[in-house]
């Protein structure tokens, strides 16, 4: 790091530490010291970068240090406040250096202190967390922005840029500068018994982008930024950016690992950064309803089976429904989505009436709909038929008509995801039915499209029971 960016951090509500880490520390005394005096294990605090001119001409960096456990110095290097070094420049630069020095701190030429220090820490504090620490009041504050999120499986868990299949489906994180500055990305993993190895990406982003972007956009545009990625506990990466609009990903380097994570923005100037995602929404009807044309030769078979099963008024309830789509479904793949449990959610979706029994007229609606549904589930999976990858459900769920925020499609994950990461065709159907009753629910009981509703006790668990 050089003495114009530490310069900077001194500047700005930062500290800075330094410290000797020995190769071998067992057996050594906590004590033990360098030839020049610098204690082995300690951490020094970094107060200030300055420089002088020697009667030679010759500029010299200094920086001051000071070890917090001591008021006295152990340092005995050059330029230590005996030394010969300070008789080489003029007595107002000596006067001007020793006047900032307090007790227990001392000057180091700078090329010493790269040399003899091993390891650099900088902690960068905003206004909230740097007002306990007296040094700090009177430097100017970091402009700090944050956010907590997760990466779940399934659901925002997509991986690094080698994995350009689910890549878009991390956290999606929107950064504005109002102005060119050099900004710092810091990333901390939750994950501290089993760390993940983590980093981010960053690209420009189109002004007018509001909703997250899809799978087109990372695989048509080129990354502005690349993290390292790391099992540390913290990936940090320093940057310049201009004014404008900027999307920040952060991820682990495999897909589906799971941790909780902060990721942190600092900038001297003021910023904006806000998570991408979108409101849920019905996009078309998912119910697709028999056409009134509809090939008669093709549902006879159909009707001749739920006549059979059906009562007198020609209706069936869910345990019937279940035999008929047993007899009438091609195989099994198809066949998965023919359980009771299915079954019951068919019959809350298409009977409006009540009665908890299903006409053949619905029984059609719901034939056509499977198609449309087995349609959109073939479409996305293309590794293995009938397999869906939960990753691949956002996509799946919107060609059927559903647009999702990231918290409903983890609920929906967390429901159906099975334990080798997938879906099958009667998970897909039992999702699609539970999302078109819950949004109907919805919209019964706001005619008037505000977006809100409310609900006494009662109504609440009807509408909560029968999703």
């Amino acid at each position: 790091m050089c003495t114009r960016l530490l310069h900077k951090f001194l500047e700005m509500t930062t500290i800075i530490t330094c410290s000797l880490q020995a190769p071998n520390t067992q057996g050594r005394s906590q004590m033990e010291k360098t030839s020049n005096g610098v204690q082995i294990g300690t951490n020094y605090r970094l107060y200030a970068v300055d420089q002088v001119e020697k009667f030679s001409g010759e500029v010299v960096q200094l920086v001051k240090l000071k070890n917090p456990l001591s008021q006295l110095t152990d340092y005995m290097g050059f330029w230590w406040s005996d030394s010969q070094e300070w008789s080489e420049i003029l007595p107002p630069e000596q006067e001007r250096l020793r006047q900032q020095t307090l007790d227990g701190e001392f000057w180091m030429p700078y090329s010493d202190f790269i040399k003899t220090f091993t390891h650099l820490e900088v902690v960068h504090l905003d206004s909230d967390t740097s007002r306990d620490e007296p040094s700090l009041h009177s430097k100017c504050m970091w402009q700090m922005r944050l956010y907590q999120g997760s990466w779940l499986k399934g659901v925002t868990a997509g991986g690094c840029r080698n994995n350009p299949e689910t890549f878009h489906i991390n956290p999606q994180l929107h950064l504005t500068l109002s102005e060119m500055e050099e900004v710092i990305v810091s990333l901390n993993q939750h994950s501290i018994m089993e760390p993940k190895v983590i980093g981010f990406t960053a690209y420009t982003l189109p002004n007018d982008t509001t909703e997250i972007l899809g799978r087109a956009f990372f695989k048509k545009n080129k990354s502005l930024v690349n993290s390292q990625y790391t099992n540390s506990r913290q990936v940090s990466h320093r940057c310049q950016l201009e004014q404008g609009s900027y999307l920040i990903l952060p991820t682990t380097f495999e897909p589906s690992q799971e941790s909780g994570f902060t990721l942190r923005i600092y900038s001297s100037k003021p910023l904006k950064l806000k998570l991408l995602d979108v409101t849920p929404s019905l996009i078309k009807p998912a119910i697709v309803k028999a056409p009134a044309l509809l090939d008669v030769k093709s549902f006879s078979q159909y009707e001749s089976v739920f006549l059979q099963l059906a009562d007198e008024h020609r209706t069936v309830n869910a345990f019937e429904l279940q035999e008929l789509l047993d007899a009438c479904l091609p195989n099994d793949y198809i066949k998965s989505c023919a359980s009771t449990e299915v079954c019951r959610q068919v019959v809350l979706t298409f009977d409006l009436s009540g009665t908890g029994r299903l006409k053949f007229a619905d029984f059609k609606d719901l034939m056509c709909s499977l198609k449309h549904w087995q349609t959109a589930f073939k479409n996305h999976t293309k590794e293995k038929t009938g397999i869906l990858k939960a990753e691949r459900l956002r996509d799946a769920i919107i060609d059927v008509g559903f647009q999702l925020s990231s918290d409903v499609l983890a609920v929906l994950i967390l429901r159906y995801m099975r334990k080798d990461g997938t879906l099958r065709f009667g998970d897909f159907v039992s999702a699609i039915l539970r999302l078109t009753i819950s949004f109907n629910a919805f919209e019964a009981k706001d005619p008037l499209q505000n977006g809100t509703v409310k609900l006494g006790l009662a109504e609440w668990l009807k509408s909560s029971l029968t999703c």
